[in-house]
């Protein structure tokens, strides 16, 4: 049976991107369930899953609750959205049923090592004191409630997004008084394990390790928060969370700074509508009401109940207090021999193309790389994109020396890069004050390329060293996210690469890209003459082949060319992290097209073409997704891998993920997140696959140096 929101009855029919979206987290949902992944790896999976839906609720909710409420669409699409909204809670619903049983679950499994969760309601009166103890000198000075009586608060401004809270209930002679608690998790620590000696003994003498949640310490002693303030009889406390809706409205005046705009949008953003509150659904109905009434919840927005926890996200950080293999074992970042041979980066990369593959290969190369040029005397000026980066990051500390070493340097900022927008304000200010020459780009499009320039003068030439990747330059996503980058000194490259940042500063100049694809302009045509290309192979009646791996595929002329492709007889072959509108399988339409996603213990996030091209294949490495927004609405850059070797390790591990058969589901018409079958096949767990041939490669060209 088809999904309600499916268009099968259209020529091309599409899958609804936000139940696209709600299935990639239910394939989230499959890693915390898998019982081959270590028991606190499947508490941090429950935890990732908890910050998707976050923001799921923040962007992609917000966005079909803004076209009920504003009727910006014809009543045919206003009813639309309104069934997909019904979907969307439902299937929610679903999912929060099968995470808390999967919760339930985990906490079994952690019991077996010795590992306990542990409520205020399961303390020994021993613990109990040493909680109040804690409470007292810990946790009570963080804390200032908000009392609800009167039209003092504005609970509906006064709550900040995506924040724990308690609500809690005096009851007594008098009518009840309501009071809302922050629980502290910027200040403290989520999770307080209670000392030794006051655990729960086992059988065989050891004590077993019990972690108290910061929510119940504050449960556990709430009526000393309240006693000689209020008087009651009985007081409790239920967790609850709100989320916004995570757009905002720039002003267009011209007196103010972007950064002054910026600021003010992230302000406003913590006043922003509603979309989503959840809370416990223990929680009393009157408790219920008095909630919603403060909070102004209307019909649309999403009121749902689920366990005593709130804000899940906190778990990817869950600490392993036991035995190192409740955890994934470690995966050490790969040498580059290519690097390793050379006296500096820019010997190496001038040896030849080097293609890094995080987080197998080590990111040290890319912050050694730029660390060099800050000091370097041959170089004259460094340019780089900066979407987001750690909060610490090597890479602009080397900037800010280069700028006291002489330097030139360029920084182009992305203000807008959702939810990074006040780290990025903050570096962009304190580069600016450093000498740093801050670019802000386009007001009306992100920049969200990947890109670094160095200019070096090497006897009496300029010479150009750059870089294009698929990820961010920061070093914390580098350990987590599977990236590509190029380091290259060809010359028609790099001279594009400072093509890019000109177009960023002078948009209006004509521009000419034979090597690059560059959104926003030139993306679209050369992806359609890319694909089509192979149309035309396959009508002519030679091979003609199409191999993807994307973070999401939704941009409907994109899709719509795929369909055509496969009619044409195309094979088409999809890796696919997240959002996926394309139906494969479907006869007369998609019956040459294949989708399937990966999901591990790190975050697929490269993105790779490949064309066959009559057997000349193309492959390009890219920062853009095939959505809408990255084709049309951002600058973004896709660069051809022109080195044989370099090239086939790209084909080679895209092969590796086709090939998996332990953490990859079919994407098929209806999204069920099925695995692939393994059948009577050798086992292939893909990511650690392209590490060991990685490693197996590293191997070989040490050897090889070595004899030489």
């Amino acid at each position: 049976m088809e999904h309600p929101n499916t268009t099968v009855g259209t020529e091309f029919p599409t899958y609804p991107r936000e139940l696209s979206w709600l299935a990639f987290n239910g394939r989230v949902l499959q890693e915390a369930a898998d019982e081959r992944n270590p028991p606190i790896e499947r508490l941090r999976f429950l935890g990732i899953y908890s910050n998707n839906m976050d923001e799921f609720f923040r962007v992609r909710v917000a966005d079909v609750k803004r076209r009920i409420l504003l009727k910006k669409y014809q009543s045919s699409e206003q009813e639309d959205a309104e069934h997909l909204m019904q979907d969307i809670q439902q299937q929610v619903l679903e999912l929060g049923a099968r995470f808390n049983a999967i919760y339930l679950d985990i906490q079994l499994e952690l019991r077996k090592h010795n590992i306990e969760l542990i409520d205020n309601f399961k303390l020994t009166e021993l613990q109990s004191s040493w909680v109040r103890s804690y409470f007292r000198s810990e946790v009570i000075k963080h804390i200032s409630p908000m009392i609800l009586s009167g039209d003092e608060v504005s609970l509906s401004k006064a709550l900040e997004d995506n924040t724990t809270y308690l609500m809690v209930e005096m009851t007594g002679s008098g009518k009840p008084e309501y009071a809302i608690v922050q629980v502290p998790t910027n200040e403290l620590s989520r999770f307080i394990e209670l000392p030794l000696h006051l655990n729960t003994r086992k059988k065989n003498g050891h004590y077993r390790r019990q972690i108290l949640l910061l929510d119940d310490v504050i449960v556990h002693c709430i009526a000393d928060l309240f006693s000689g303030f209020f008087e009651f009889d009985a007081i409790q406390a239920y967790s609850l969370k709100l989320t916004r809706d995570a757009e905002y409205n720039i002003s267009d005046t011209l007196d103010q700074s972007l950064i002054d705009k910026m600021s003010k949008g992230i302000r406003q953003r913590l006043k922003s509508e509603p979309v989503r509150l959840v809370y416990d659904a223990a929680m009393p109905e009157q408790m219920l009401k008095v909630l919603s009434k403060q909070l102004g919840t209307s019909s649309v927005d999403s009121l749902i109940p689920g366990s005593r926890y709130r804000n899940f996200k906190d778990f990817i950080g869950f600490p392993n207090i036991g035995h190192q293999s409740l955890e994934f074992p470690t995966m050490p970042p790969l040498n580059s021999p290519e690097f390793e041979q050379y006296a500096t980066s820019f010997d190496a990369i001038r040896a030849g193309d080097i293609l890094l593959y995080y987080p197998y290969h080590n990111f040290g190369y890319f912050t050694e790389w730029v660390r060099q040029a800050s000091f370097d005397p041959k170089v004259t000026h460094i340019k780089m994109t900066m979407y987001r980066v750690a909060k610490h990051s090597r890479v602009i500390h080397s900037l800010l020396d280069a700028v006291r070493n002489g330097k030139k340097v360029t920084v182009v900022v992305e203000l807008k890069a959702r939810f990074d927008e006040e780290n990025n304000i903050n570096w962009a200010r304190k580069m600016t004050e450093a000498g740093i020459q801050v670019v802000f780009g386009l007001t009306t499009l992100k920049i969200h390329s990947k890109l670094c320039l160095i200019s070096r003068m090497e006897k009496g030439k300029l010479v150009q060293y750059g870089h294009i990747g698929t990820g961010n330059f920061n070093e914390k996503t580098a350990r987590i996210y599977t990236d590509m980058s190029l380091f290259t000194c060809h010359q028609e490259i790099t001279g594009e690469i400072g093509q890019v940042f000109e177009f960023i500063e002078y948009s209006y100049r004509p521009y000419q890209f034979n090597h690059l694809i560059v959104s926003p302009t030139w993306s679209r045509s050369r992806l359609t003459a890319l694909i089509q290309r192979e149309i035309d192979f396959a009508v002519s009646g030679r091979k003609a082949e199409i191999f993807l791996k994307v973070n999401n595929l939704v941009d409907q002329q994109i899709v719509e060319l795929l369909y055509r492709a496969s009619q044409a007889g195309v094979k088409i072959r999809i890796i696919v992290r997240g959002m996926c509108s394309l139906m494969p399988g479907i006869a007369g339409k998609s019956q040459n097209i294949k989708i399937i996603s990966v999901l591990d213990r790190f975050l697929e996030h490269a993105r790779v073409y490949v064309f066959h091209n009559g057997g000349e294949t193309d492959v390009y490495i890219s920062s853009a997704d095939w959505m809408t927004r990255n084709i049309d609405q951002r600058v973004e850059v896709g660069v051809p891998i022109y080195d044989i070797r370099l090239k086939q390790q790209v084909l080679d591990t895209l092969d590796i993920q086709w090939r998996d058969n332990v953490k990859a589901r079919i994407i098929d018409a209806r999204q069920s997140n099925a695995y692939v079958k393994r059948g009577n096949k050798r086992s292939i767990r893909s990511q650690q696959q392209i590490y060991d041939y990685f490693a197996r490669m590293q191997g070989r060209q040490q050897v090889d140096s070595q004899e030489e």
